[in-house]
Order: C-alpha cells, then structure tokens, then sequence
C-alpha cells in the first residue's frame, strides 16, 4: 500500500463547497445527506457538521444488495442506519470514491427498500472513471484515471482528517 499525492483534505472543502451548491435551501426539512459506508459515512458526517444541517446524516450499506455478494461477503458493522423517513424526501448521496458504479446502484436499491425519495443525487470525493453502470455523480471533488487493478481508498485519522492510500499494482 503507497500513499498518493492527492491531498484529501483540499478535496474535502472542494465536496463541501459542491454539497452546499447541490442542497436545496429551502428544502432544508425534505433534504438529507445519506453517507455510504465506510468513507462516505465519514464524508456524510463531517459534512452534516461543517453545513450546520439539523438532525443526523444517515448511512447506507450496499452488503444486502451487491451483485458480488458471494466473492465479498456480508458486513454486519456496515448496517444502514437512516434516522429520518425516506419517503418524499430528496437524498443527497454522498460516497468517497465512484468506479464501476456497482456499489451506488446497490445502495439505491437499499434506499428505496426504505421507502420512495423525491429525488437521490450523488456526490463524491474523487470520480476514477471505469463504469461499468450509466451512474454519474452531480459533483465529484476530483477525476482521476487509474489502472483497473489499483483501489484508492479513504482513511481518516483519530482528528477526523482524511488522507488517501492507494492498493495494488502500478
């Protein structure tokens, strides 16, 4: 595992500014930041707390609906946790990083196991390309091409700062 030179942090205030852009002001009772697990949890969280949102931000796990359920397996730390109604109101999903696309459908089939949302709208960190699904975020922080074989993952550290590690061949 290497660490990349893309500075996380400096993303994060580009994923806030775009959040802010992408949240309906006036909606503030029918909209709510729902965070993928693991790293857009964390994204959901802070974010939830720099826009002084009301309530909790809510987060999703893909686990239930994956269509590689089998080779991966099932995370029970990662259950869905939405601490609001989703019927009628507009969700702004927000992940860490977007490939093929897999894990977004998987968590909007985990949405609406919830109920119907007015609208879903994704956000992330870093968008690498590579889908595989017609998905595409709204805002992505950054683009970034990388080799199929290389992951790019989030960590974030006891002060809640955020960094990048990259996995896998060059």
């Amino acid at each position: 595992m290497s660490t990349l030179s893309l500075d996380a942090e400096a993303l994060y205030g580009e994923l806030l500014r775009g959040v802010a852009r992408l949240l309906r002001p006036a909606d503030t009772e029918t909209s709510a930041l729902v965070g993928v697990w693991s790293g857009g949890a964390w994204l959901a969280e802070r974010l939830h707390t720099d826009l002084s949102l009301p309530g909790a931000p809510g987060v999703i796990s893909s686990a239930l609906h994956r269509d590689d359920y089998g080779s991966r397996g099932m995370h029970l730390t990662d259950a869905t946790k939405l601490p609001f109604e989703i019927e009628g109101r507009h969700i702004l999903l927000i992940d860490d990083v977007l490939y093929t696309g897999r894990t977004t459908r998987a968590v909007i089939n985990e949405l609406f196991d919830f109920g119907r949302p007015a609208s879903v709208t994704l956000a992330v960190l870093v968008d690498r390309g590579g889908r595989e699904l017609p998905i595409e975020p709204a805002f992505a922080a950054a683009k970034l091409a990388l080799p199929a074989e290389q992951r790019l993952s989030l960590a974030r550290d006891a002060a809640g700062r955020f960094t990048f590690a990259l996995e896998g061949a060059a």
